[in-house]
């Protein structure tokens, strides 16, 4: 695992999406195509904002998947990931080919089927963050670190639903999905990269526990530390607390 300490978010992003362009031209000059995985959320705004104005991608060459979405609301919702991902990266760099998971349609059909076309190829680069409680994608503490099924249905703890009513996507805890559709922490390991991106202060404890603890289903984003190819972009906040950089 590659740690790395930029100043200011937007240092950060700036750097994150030079890394991530790279890696996809060296994968559509390997094989004609990138496969990614795009994260969504707050964190994710400057690496999103830096990459889609890099000038020299072939988008028309990536086919993107992403690691999550909400049960039971629809597309046009202003906190769906689709939406996000549709508005910050999809629409603005012009991506080839996009599978995304549809909130409204059957959670198992819908894990069946963009999981069956997740395992059709390896993935090249999968874009993640870590969760203010730990988690990675929508695995919440207690994570299943052992299915490897591409994707499940999950059940979002209250911390986690917490954490998206203070970035505003929601108005109230109540109105916050109690379930949602995760890709699981194995086909995230599954990646041959992973870049995983993760400013802001309020962050900081979940980023000390993920690298520094000890790997563990109650921090899931701390099987990371198993993967080979792992770079992690912090700000100066988000690694205030690491006791090594």
């Amino acid at each position: 695992m590659h740690i790395t300490v930029f100043p200011t978010t937007q240092v950060l992003g700036a750097a994150a999406a030079a890394d991530a362009a790279e890696t996809i031209r060296a994968a559509v000059a390997d094989t004609g195509r990138a496969r990614i995985v795009a994260a969504t959320g707050a964190s994710q705004f400057d690496f999103l904002a830096s990459l889609v104005s890099l000038t020299d991608v072939p988008w028309d060459r990536v086919e993107m998947f992403h690691l999550d979405e909400y049960i039971g609301i629809s597309a046009d919702h202003p906190a769906s990931f689709r939406r996000y991902l549709r508005e910050r990266l999809i629409a603005p760099a012009g991506i080839g080919t996009i599978h995304l998971l549809e909130g409204e349609r059957d959670p198992q059909e819908v894990c069946a089927r963009v999981g069956s076309l997740i395992r059709s190829a390896p993935i090249d680069v999968a874009f993640v963050g870590i969760g203010e409680n730990g988690h990675l994608a929508f695995n919440d503490p207690p994570a299943d670190f052992d299915t490897h099924e591409p994707y499940l249905v999950v059940s979002l703890d209250e911390a986690c639903r917490r954490q998206q009513v203070g970035e505003g996507w929601f108005r109230d805890l109540e109105s916050v999905p109690r379930d949602a559709i995760s890709m699981s922490c194995r086909q995230i390991l599954a990646s041959r990269r992973i870049l995983c991106v993760v400013p802001d202060a309020r962050k900081a404890t979940a980023v000390q526990a993920a690298i520094e603890g000890p790997v563990t289903p109650y921090v899931p984003a701390s099987i990371l530390q198993t993967h080979d190819d792992v770079t992690v972009y912090l700000d100066t906040e988000s690694a205030s607390l690491l006791q090594t950089r």
